[in-house]
């Protein structure tokens, strides 16, 4: 076993962990007062949830044997295996490997939540988020890195594009249009409460996803570091190219905005982090934010759909674009796991996988969805709080425990 290959690998760790603490501050200080303490909640439940569950059967049902190319089996379940001989995978160890991949089972269905903050029911939240880990992420792990059919058909994602964000993101738009609009959406203004808070938040994210996309190489090597240099120069193109578009649109740039394309970038760059090159990543990056501009501002108030913090036009479309980018700038020199060059580079192998691979997310999040939600509909009534719940803020009815004792004023 290699000392510093696993160093790094748990450090990677707890990188990635720290990213879900630093979505909670970034979703919670866009909404308003009343609801921040409900919408860091419904990232914390993660951290415990998925925790467990990826103990239990996670794991297993993501990396242990393969039935049908579409899901493992149960041989290890509890990690029912030698925890510091077995080497099944790549990374130093196979719990090393365990423990880097449940940091990202942790993450994406609190990526989820920002989408249906202000108006989903807690209890159903929590039977949501168990059941669509089972449904949809569990499999779609197995199929891209757990020796499933995806990576049979040669698709790559190097950190996530497809098994985080993609999923996530379009999960994130069907249960936002299940439960619905908020009580007053489309006639009153929606306001960040703590602008401050958002840039800590996205700062976390920054800097827990170096472990995210650099840990994806599975040791401390050369490779980790090009995915390191991609992902900051994907983040750091696409919070410019925003903050050009703020200026150009509205005469000045924001800190928010500024936020929300950073972390645009980073949803970008992360299939391809270890596979395009460094100055495909600023391609990549200058790009992502546009396009998730166009759908936030133009796509979203045509179809009229209440995705409150832009989950969908930050991750599903971020992705999506994403998974295209690798097929399109993809090089076999820089890592080997790739089969065939990009488009760019004159095949067309790759780039079709991609898209296959994508199609297949999108199908598996719209359906896993909607069996988590119908089932989490009945097991509590109601997927949705009350109106008057709305009015008086999920802090209070949901949880009893206001983020801001001190203020008195309006919301």
């Amino acid at each position: 076993m290699e000392h510093g290959d696993m160093a790094w690998m748990l450090i990677s760790s707890a990188m990635v962990l720290l990213m879900t603490p630093g979505l909670a501050f970034f979703y919670a200080g866009m909404t308003k007062r009343k609801n921040a303490v409900n919408t860091i909640m419904s990232s914390a439940l993660a951290l415990g949830l998925a925790s467990v569950l990826w103990v239990l059967i996670g794991f297993s049902l993501s990396f242990s044997g393969d039935n049908g190319g579409f899901i493992g089996n149960l041989n290890w379940f509890c990690l029912n295996f030698n925890d510091l001989k077995d080497t099944s995978y790549a990374a130093p160890n196979t719990l090393a490997f365990a423990i880097f991949q449940m940091m990202f089972a942790i993450i994406t269905p609190a990526l989820i939540t920002g989408a249906i903050v202000e108006r989903m029911r807690f209890s159903s939240l929590f039977i949501f988020v168990a059941l669509w880990s089972v449904l949809v992420y569990y499999p779609m792990a197995h199929m891209v890195w757990g020796g499933g059919f995806l990576m049979k058909l040669g698709a790559v994602d190097f950190a996530g594009g497809n098994v985080v964000h993609i999923t996530s993101g379009i999960s994130a738009l069907v249960l936002a249009m299940l439960l619905g609009k908020r009580k007053n959406y489309g006639r009153i203004s929606y306001h960040p409460h703590n602008v401050p808070m958002v840039f800590l938040g996205a700062a976390l994210l920054w800097f827990g996803w170096f472990g995210f996309n650099g840990g994806s190489a599975g040791a401390a090597n050369a490779l980790a570091a090009h995915a390191f240099m991609t992902t900051n120069t994907s983040a750091a193109a696409a919070m410019l190219s925003w903050m050009l578009i703020e200026r150009v649109k509205d005469g000045r740039p924001t800190l928010v905005g500024a936020s929300t394309g950073l972390v645009v970038g980073l949803v970008a760059i992360t299939p391809g982090s270890g596979f395009v090159p460094i100055w495909a990543a600023l391609v990549i990056g200058a790009l992502a934010s546009p396009i998730s501009y166009f759908f936030i501002s133009v796509v979203k108030s045509k179809l009229g759909y209440d995705d409150a913090l832009d989950v969908f036009g930050c991750h599903g479309v971020g992705g999506i674009w994403g998974g295209i980018a690798t097929g399109l700038f993809a090089e076999k020199s820089i890592n080997p796991a790739a089969q065939w060059n990009g488009l760019v580079f004159g095949d067309t192998q790759l780039f079709l996988r991609q898209l296959a691979a994508i199609g297949v997310a999108v199908v598996m999040a719209v359906a896993g969805t909607l069996i988590a939600a119908g089932i989490a509909k009945l097991c509590t009534g109601n997927l949705r709080v009350e109106r008057k719940d709305e009015d008086i803020g999920l802090d209070i009815t949901e949880h009893g425990e206001p983020g801001y004792p001190a203020f008195n004023g309006m919301d």
